[in-house]
């Protein structure tokens, strides 16, 4: 767990600068240049640490790039808060995979509700897309502060939520299935 919180503060660390920066100093341009500058230090420190780097921090780079050029020629933050929507689009879109969610599953599930693991991999898609839509009506306001609380609370908390309600339901139709089977 500890790993995976570092890791996703990894991801976040350039939204979070130009969040912070953004929301001390008023200044789109300097909160801009430090988060683009943050995300090349961030791939040149992996580099140097030789760390394998993915497909999904180079197109994350290339968004906050892009993005950030975009914020810093029509000095609108929107650009950059909406990088996050991006995310959510292609993760959705992976998960749109016939049974994607399989490989993350212990056996008896695997073996005993297959069926629904699929459907559930069907729901986190769907559940990235419409966060994305969400984060992409947020950034549309220009708010930062409702930004700030969506990405960090609602998308955290709605990710967190399906976990649990898909942990849960496993569980009572792993069971019930083998109570059947036992019957």
């Amino acid at each position: 767990m500890k790993d995976a919180l570092a890791k996703l503060l990894f991801d976040f660390l350039s939204a979070i600068i130009f969040l912070v920066l953004y929301l001390s100093t008023g200044n789109v341009v300097l909160a801009t240049a430090v988060a683009i500058a943050g995300a090349v230090a961030q791939v040149v420190y992996s580099r140097i640490k030789r760390q394998p780097l993915g497909f999904m921090t180079y197109a994350s780079l290339a968004l906050v790039i892009v993005l950030g050029t975009a914020t810093l020629l029509t000095n609108d933050p929107r650009f950059v808060l909406a990088k996050p929507s991006i995310a959510h689009f292609a993760i959705g879109a992976i998960m749109l995979k016939r049974g994607w969610l399989l490989r993350y599953m212990p056996p008896i599930v695997v073996e005993t509700i297959p069926e629904y693991v699929t459907v559930a991999g069907y729901a986190w898609a769907i559940l990235m897309f419409s966060l994305g839509l969400g984060t992409i009506a947020i950034a549309s306001t220009g708010d930062l502060k409702l930004w700030a609380f969506y990405v960090g609370v609602v998308l955290l908390g709605a990710k967190l939520a399906a976990f649990a309600l898909q942990y849960l339901a496993f569980r009572f139709l792993v069971t019930s299935r083998i109570r059947a089977a036992q019957a």
